[in-house]
């Protein structure tokens, strides 16, 4: 086998593997795109955040009240779900801060609470 004959059989390999990698990238960015997948993660966000709230003894009804008045503030659309995506639970009580995700009829927008004593107040 001569030089040339190898520098080709590299370049095609090499080619080969780099098409073999883009396929399977623009698979793996399909995926990510997905409003399943997305779904699916954001259940998976809720039960996370929920769980771990539970576990920190807050009261998830008072933190709900609390995400629904704040919004009331802001805005006139109904609140068709809520969903606890996040808990921040920093050292004692006035730094802790819970996100929600509010759905209404109008989309979904992420609500900001912060713990002040025993009471939740939006961002």
């Amino acid at each position: 086998m001569t030089t040339l004959e190898i520098v080709v059989i590299v370049v095609v390999v090499l080619v080969g593997l780099l098409v073999v990698g883009g396929i399977v990238a623009t698979g793996r960015r399909q995926r990510a795109d997905d409003p399943a997948l997305r779904a699916e993660l954001h259940t998976a966000n809720e039960a996370l955040a929920l769980a771990r709230a539970t576990d920190r003894g807050w009261e998830r009804s008072l933190l709900e009240e609390a995400a629904r008045a704040a919004f009331a503030d802001r805005s006139g659309a109904e609140v068709r779900d809520l969903q606890l995506v996040q808990v921040v639970d920093k050292p004692g009580k006035d730094e802790d801060q819970a996100v929600f995700r509010v759905i209404t009829d109008h989309g979904s927008e992420y609500l900001h609470l912060d713990r002040h004593g025993d009471a939740w107040v939006a961002r």
